[in-house]
């Protein structure tokens, strides 16, 4: 009786399992040299000629594959998952806090190296305080006279058409109702009023974008309860700007947000003297007085002149004087006054004849 089926059989066998284990082999053969390709790829620059200087920054705290990840995000490094790979396998993940210039012309270890050095980062930067309420024309000296940008150059790209379209693909808080012919400036109650830190050598755009930044996460933050509230995007910042100028306390902002919620519903002007002020371009520093006692001015800006709202904000409002536009305190308020010769308190009137009774007790 014949055995030698059995024998061909396992012979196949082997045969078969030895052309799968050298097919296995093959693959793992060419994904090692196509991963080792990456990886040698990974470590080259992005650009060799370009000389562009990029100003990195890398925030307390934030995880190492993170600020990898953004680095490839703003074109720094070629390939983000091969750039974790070395840099743990180099010891590179300790990286420090701070701003540092880098460029797609540096290679993946120089890039890293810069980035575990603390004394890389820059220091050649400056605070700049902006405060609620200011003009963009103040803010424009503030930042003007502490960095190699003119208050001139800046002023000029707020109020530039062609760049503040370029800003609105980015940020939808700038809409299409800022382009109405009658604004002052097309950024005025846009730029958001904070402490900032800016590099002496930056450009207008740097410092536009880091304004707008801020803006664009309060807008986030509240823009939720804007189509409840009846106004557009625009009007709200037009609003919380007067607001902002009428009143220095968040509970009096909701309150006078309340008088002029309940004016526009009623049909009647807005009276506001700040807006008369804005007009005038007076300083909130000069004579106030001056305000009050011009409201025939002739002005869009002017709203015993004009009925509803003038056509852009008045100033640079905050956080408070946003929010209480979109959440005013009920009322049935249709007038205030302030104590300005007192302690600054806020009085509140439903009709004419109790606000000229306060005026006279506070004012005359």
């Amino acid at each position: 009786m014949s055995t030698n089926k059995p024998v061909r059989k396992r012979k196949r066998k082997l045969k078969i399992g030895r052309l799968v284990a050298l097919i296995i082999l093959a693959v793992v053969l060419i994904g090692g040299i196509v991963g080792f390709i990456n990886y040698s790829n990974a470590q080259k620059p992005v650009d060799a000629n370009d000389q562009t200087t990029l100003y990195f920054n890398v925030e307390s705290g934030t995880n190492a594959f993170d600020i990898i990840e953004a680095m490839a995000a703003q074109g720094l490094i070629r390939d983000g998952f091969m750039a974790k790979i070395y840099a743990r396998l180099n010891h590179q993940t300790a990286f420090c806090a701070g701003t540092f210039q880098l460029s797609p012309s540096m290679d993946l270890d120089t890039i890293l190296t810069t980035l575990n050095d603390p004394l890389a980062a820059l220091t050649n930067t400056v605070t700049v305080t902006l405060v609620e309420g200011d003009w963009v024309k103040h803010m424009a000296d503030k930042i003007g006279g502490a960095t190699n940008v003119s208050s001139d150059e800046l002023l000029s790209s707020w109020n530039d058409e062609n760049y503040v379209r370029q800003l609105m693909e980015d940020y939808p808080f700038l809409t299409e109702e800022i382009f109405n012919g009658q604004t002052r400036y097309l950024l005025e109650g846009y730029l958001f009023p904070d402490t900032y830190e800016f590099f002496v050598d930056t450009t207008v755009d740097e410092i536009t974008r880091k304004l707008l930044d801020n803006t664009l996460s309060v807008y986030n933050a509240l823009s939720g309860d804007l189509s409840s509230s009846g106004l557009t995007t625009h009007q709200w910042f037009t609003l919380a700007s007067i607001v902002q100028y009428e009143a220095g306390k968040p509970e009096d902002m909701k309150l006078v947000a309340s008088v002029f919620e309940n004016r526009l519903a009623a049909g009647m002007p807005l009276q506001s003297s700040v807006t008369v002020c804005y007009a005038l371009d007076v300083e909130k520093d000069d004579d106030w007085q001056l305000c009050e006692v011009n409201p025939n001015y002739d002005s869009p800006y002017n709203t015993y002149m004009v009925q509803g709202l003038p056509p852009g904000p008045i100033l640079n409002p905050g956080y408070d004087a946003l929010d209480a536009v979109l959440h005013p305190t009920p009322s049935n308020y249709y007038y205030f006054m302030a104590d300005v010769y007192g302690d600054g308190t806020v009085y509140f009137s439903e009709t004419l004849d109790q606000h000229e009774a306060l005026v006279n007790q506070y004012l005359r």
